[in-house]
This record gives C-alpha cells, structure tokens and sequence, in this order.
C-alpha cells in the first residue's frame, strides 16, 4: 500500500478587488467593545489555506482551512506533517488520534485543530482518489437523491436591497433562506425595530411556505436575547443561529428552551466539544465547520453522536467537504450555500480557488459518483489576485 510522501501548505492571500465594509453589516462578538472602525474587521479573512497531501505513487489529497491560515500553515509545518509523513494513509484514525494527542498542550481546539482538519480532509480525499470512490462513498453512501440547499447571503442591508436579493434567491428555485441581522444590544431598542423591520420584509418576500433563517454571529447577549426573541417568533425562524458567544452554553442552553430553536458550533471543536453542547441540551440544530471541528474523521462521528439525541447537523459553510458529509447521513437534511459573489467576507475565496464544487439548481445539489475523492481541484485562473505563500 502507497504511503504519505509529503505534505505541502500553502496561503492563498487575495489581493484581487473586495466588497468595501459598510455599518450594520452584521452583529459579531466584536460589538461588545467599546472600539473604533469596522467591528467586522476581524471576522473577515482574505486568505485560504490549501493542504495538499501526496503519495507515493503520485496521488494528491486537496484539503483547506480559512481560519488564520498563517498559524496553521506553521502548525503543519513543523508538527502536524512529520506525524503522517511516511504512514498509510487508510490508517487515517491512528493518524487523527496522532496529530490530535501528540498536541494535546496546544492544539485541541483553535488553530491547532484546524491545521489537523486541513490534513484531515487532505487525507480523505487522498484515499477517495486511490480507491476511485468519492469520498461520501467512503462515508456510508448515498443517502438522498439530491441535497436541498438553502441561501445564505443576506447580509443586513437596506430594506429595499435585502428584499431585492430575496426575490432574486426566490426566482433562482431557494427554498429556504438566511438572513444577518446588523444590530444588537449598543443599538437599542431602535436598533431592535431596524432587525424586526428586516426580518418582515424578507418575509413579506419568500412567503411563510419557505424556511427562514435569522444568525446574530455571536453579536448579541443573554439579555438582549430574552427581549429580542418574543418579537421575532411570528416571523417563524426556523432557527437563530449563534445568538451568544460560543463559550456561553449555559445561555445557548436557556435561549433553547424557548419556542426559537437554537442554532450553532460553527465555533466549536471535537467530539468532546459537541458532546458538551448536547448534553446541555444548548442547540437544536449541529453546524461544525469541517475545516475547523477536526476534519472529516471527527465530524463523521459527530453526526453519529448527533444522530443519537436526533439532533439534525447541518454543517456551516458550504463546501465540498461539508456537502460529502452531509450526502452520507440520514441525519444532515440540508446544506449551507453561499453563491458566488465577488469577494466580501472572505467564504468566496473558496471559489477562487478551487474547480469541482458543485453547482446549486433549484434549491439542490448533487455530488458526481465519477467524481473521485472530493472531487474538486486547486484552479490558475484567478492566480493574478493572489499572493501564494509557500
């Protein structure tokens, strides 16, 4: 059996044309500070990581991750890859339970694991590639004919533009949506009446036979919650996704217990860490991040662990990573998509950068059986807007 030749970690910085940031994009963790200019700032990431791994017989896995991807490319550099160089790459659990216990000090949540997930996915898609089998094959197979897919833009705007860019999502075959909300507990209780203003006005759009989906990205608080959330429950979310920090379960826990249910682990790593939130009964609906909760071996039995409570998972994000999992558990019913669009939070990069992903067409998405591995591979097109860091 071919073993693990090398592993190569690249950043991919844009320096192609961006969105400007405008107010009241979107509430993030950010807006507690008292603090000047863009709260968004750092919640925005023009640079991608791409985690190539080869074989020795010539095979090479793809894998990715978008968080700090400067300090996971050191982390892979000098620790993460001289675990797995030189092993099988079937061997992928030893090697996830290597790179995750040799860096237990530093690495179990954070940047440390999202430079494991980068490997990981690498790893995955080495192996699909080497059997000629996509990777949901690998995972259980096909679950579902097609995957639904909902809309996932939606940034708070002008009323007038946010139901514009509804009304283009509707006509394009979405049949479900998110929204951002862009004010929280600084903005009052003005700012409460511009989010409800919003959220009426994308239903006034889509209809009640749709499902709508509100985030606040961790910009708002237990209290503003509590306030906020009567107010929203004859809009009819289908969920409120990351209300409060990520460390706050007790607070997820409390807002869940509610008539909303409760969205989140965008933010959140491991089995362990999702073990925790559904123990505290804290969501209602699972969202890991593959290219940050592990790869796709720990997010594999997180819908497992998931599936147990009968608690659905539909991972953040997007992504051919995420829709290969997704398509092999009867317990994912949907995915996250975001559309193509010029570069503005930084989820677009994945577009270019890389060929393969698939294409929505009303409301759907389907994963190539020819396709092996991932199915995906890293595109030239667009290489005059980056600067590549080897």
């Amino acid at each position: 059996m071919t073993k693990i030749k090398s592993v190569r970690a690249r950043v991919w910085n844009w320096t192609g044309p961006t969105v400007p940031p405008q107010a009241n994009f979107c509430t993030n963790a950010g807006d507690a500070l008292w603090d000047r200019g863009d709260s968004m700032h750092s919640f925005r990431f023009h640079q991608w990581l791409t985690c190539e791994v080869e074989a020795e017989s010539g095979e090479i896995g793809i894998g990715n991750a978008a968080l700090a991807p400067v300090l996971v490319k050191a982390a892979i550099d000098n620790y993460y890859a001289p675990l797995v160089v030189g092993e099988d790459p079937f061997d992928y659990a030893f090697l996830w339970e290597r790179m995750y216990r040799k860096t237990m000090a530093w690495g179990r949540k954070g940047v440390g694991m999202t430079a494991i997930s980068a490997v990981d996915i690498a790893i995955w898609d080495l192996m699909g590639q080497l059997v000629g089998k996509p990777v949901f094959k690998l995972l259980g197979g096909r679950t579902k004919e097609k995957i639904p897919v909902y809309y996932s833009k939606l940034y708070s705007d002008t009323v007038d533009n946010m139901q514009a860019e509804a009304s283009s999502a509707l006509g394009e075959g979405y049949k479900a949506f998110k929204m951002r909300f862009g004010f929280g507990p600084k903005d009052g209780m003005a700012g409460m009446r511009e989010n409800l203003r919003r959220v009426e006005a994308v239903r006034e759009v889509v209809g009640y036979d749709t499902d709508l989906m509100v985030e606040a990205y961790m910009g708002w608080n237990l209290d503003y919650c509590r306030r906020m959330l009567p107010k929203l429950e004859k809009y009819e979310p289908r969920w409120l996704e990351e209300p409060v920090i990520a460390d706050d379960i007790h607070g997820y826990a409390a807002l869940n217990a509610g008539p909303i249910p409760i969205s989140g682990g965008e933010h959140e790593y491991t089995l362990f860490g999702f073990r925790q939130l559904l123990d505290a009964r804290a969501v209602s609906v699972v969202q890991y991040d593959t290219n940050r909760v592990g790869g796709i071996t720990a997010a594999h039995k997180i819908n497992a662990l998931a599936e147990a409570y009968q608690i659905p998972v539909i991972p953040h994000a997007g992504q051919v990573h995420n829709y290969h999992l997704t398509m092999s558990s009867p317990n994912c019913p949907m995915s996250e998509h975001f559309p193509v669009f010029d570069v503005e939070i930084g989820n677009e990069l994945f577009y270019y950068i890389f060929e393969g992903d698939p294409e929505a067409r009303d409301g759907f998405l389907d994963l190539d059986e020819a396709a092996p591995g991932l199915g995906i591979r890293i595109t030239d097109k667009h290489a005059d807007n980056f600067e590549i860091q080897e």
